[in-house]
């Protein structure tokens, strides 16, 4: 049987937690996953646990912050002052924003801090600085 290598398009069944066991995605319940191996459709610690597996294979892994989201920033941590949002917005520590660059190109924030004249938003990848666990399962290799 072939195992998965790059360029090949594979599918596969996933469960990603953290290290407390909190699952923040997984395909149960819908269709696997399908990306090309070495694409970077998925982050590059995925990628890498893909590659080399057999349909039907199983297995768990652990990715680094480096092969995932990369360390929390503190240069992404942006304050911004309160004229700058719509004034009907009435902001919450942990709320997700969608905001633009000047460039056009939108990204999501989190509300990190509030104060009477500004806020404190995080524009860090929410799984920045953690390590990811994953529970795998290859279906198909193509």
């Amino acid at each position: 049987m072939a195992s998965a290598v790059e360029g090949d398009t594979v599918r596969i069944h996933y469960t990603g937690r953290l290290d407390d066991g909190t699952i923040f995605d997984t395909s149960e319940g819908r269709e696997p996953l399908e990306f090309t191996v070495g694409s970077g459709q998925v982050i590059s610690g995925f990628d890498s646990a893909v590659a080399g597996m057999e349909v039907n294979d199983e297995k768990t892994v652990t990715i680094p912050p480096e092969e995932a989201y990369g360390p929390r920033r503190d240069d992404l941590m942006l304050p911004m002052s309160r004229s700058h949002l719509p004034e009907e917005l009435d902001p919450r520590v942990g709320q997700r924003l969608q905001m633009s660059s000047p460039e056009g190109r939108t990204f999501q924030v989190t509300v990190a801090e509030i104060h009477p004249d500004r806020l404190v938003l995080d524009a860090n990848h929410p799984l920045a600085g953690q390590s990811l666990i994953f529970d795998l399962q290859l279906v198909s290799v193509a």
